[in-house]
């Protein structure tokens, strides 16, 4: 699908999608003979993994971390043979502690919202509503 459709489907601006593609976080799988990015389901679920670290402060490297361990998750390097028994079972670890990252930035963001409302409902007691 072209960038326009990831864009919509994503929620992300074009120059997102582009910038992303600049520093090789998404690559679009395939260019249109007039050199226009062409995405796949599987580039759209890149994309969205991606979207969903943004509210939890992830960083660009920590989101291109993360791919990198999805992609040995479920694709593990079998090209030697010593280093494919370990690197599966490394890449889960991997994400386990991601999975806790998470969990630890979603709790404060609770503890904000929880905030917000606080606030929210002070206003509303000042201005009588």
């Amino acid at each position: 699908m072209h960038i326009g459709a990831v864009a919509e489907r994503t929620e992300l601006s074009l120059r997102t999608l582009r910038h992303y593609d600049e520093i090789g976080l998404v690559t679009p799988s395939a260019r249109s003979e007039g050199g226009f990015r062409l995405y796949t389901e599987a580039d759209v679920e890149r994309i969205l993994l991606i979207r969903r670290m943004k509210p939890l402060g992830f960083t660009l490297q920590q989101m291109q971390e993360l791919l990198d361990i999805t992609d040995a998750v479920t694709a593990p390097d079998t090209t030697n043979a010593s280093d494919s028994a370990d690197a599966p079972a490394d890449a889960v670890d991997r994400l386990r502690a991601f999975e806790e990252s998470a969990i630890e930035r979603r709790r404060a963001l609770e503890k904000q919202v929880v905030m917000a409302d606080e606030f929210l409902a002070r206003l509303r007691d000042l201005t009588g509503r």
